[in-house]
């Protein structure tokens, strides 16, 4: 099994739900983030999603956007990012790890040696926000090649006959996008994004983790009643660009664990 099946199914038989947690890579420099990223598993965090820093995250709200231009200012790259996973990885078997981003960084890479250089490195998993299903057919086969799981998006508009294009190739889980806009911009209306979550695990066996929207320990432990694992991005970045230290961020993360646990 891929890591990211593996740890699903280990909170599975825990009664636990994930904690997904984001960062950008390289910010707000290469040194700074990758002492952020080693410290993220040992805080609570059971997936780490890292962004691949891009000029233009058009899904993404001014936290994360602020996030992608400190990195790509201080020399962020598609290698370095690569290379940020490796070192993690060197010293971290087992956490998944998701790389979340846009397409023109990975065509720009060529997507043959991306695929390739992603799994070496030891990533489990894409979110590619501006591939659409129907456009994947050159990626999906190199990613299966490559052991990487493409995660889908699904959203408050997804209508059932959507969900069946949505989960074609789909893996790992389901990241559904609890509100309808940008990261980190307001919250999501539970009970709503709860009877949406409830249709989807009627058509498949696949995790359904909440994201957007979800920044304090209340937001998390409303949204895993109802979802398989929750996803804070925007409230840890603006932590960073605030210049917050390894501990406190490290603290905010152990505080969104303990409120997974509890729940």
């Amino acid at each position: 099994m891929n890591r990211i099946e593996t740890i699903f199914e280990k909170l599975k038989s825990e009664g636990r739900k994930a904690l997904v947690t984001f960062i950008t890579a390289g910010d707000p420099d290469a040194a700074k983030s990758a002492s952020i990223l080693a410290a993220l598993p040992g805080s609570g965090a059971d997936i780490i999603e890292i962004g691949m820093p891009f000029t233009d995250p058009m899904a993404d709200g001014p936290a994360i956007q602020a996030a992608g231009l400190r990195a790509l200012e201080a020399g962020a790259n598609m290698k370095q990012t690569l290379k940020m996973v490796q070192d993690f990885r060197s010293k971290n078997t087992d956490t998944p790890i998701v790389l979340m981003g846009y397409m023109n960084p990975v065509l720009a890479y060529g997507p043959d040696a991306f695929m390739k250089d992603a799994a070496a490195a030891g990533v489990d998993g894409l979110i590619l926000v501006d591939l659409p299903p129907e456009e994947a057919d050159e990626l999906a086969p190199l990613a299966q090649q490559n052991g990487l799981h493409i995660i889908r998006l699904v959203t408050p508009t997804t209508d059932e006959a959507r969900l069946q294009t949505v989960l074609n190739g789909a893996g790992g889980f389901l990241y559904y996008v609890s509100i309808t806009g940008v990261t980190g911009t307001k919250s999501a209306n539970v009970d709503e994004v709860g009877a949406h979550i409830k249709e989807i695990k009627k058509t498949t066996n696949l995790p359904v983790v909440a994201g957007f929207g979800i920044k304090t320990p209340e937001d998390a432990s409303a949204m895993s009643a109802i979802a398989d694992g929750i996803v804070v991005g925007s409230a840890i970045v603006e932590q960073i660009g605030e210049g917050a230290d390894d501990k406190a961020i490290s603290t905010q993360v152990q505080a969104l664990h303990d409120a997974l646990k509890a729940a």
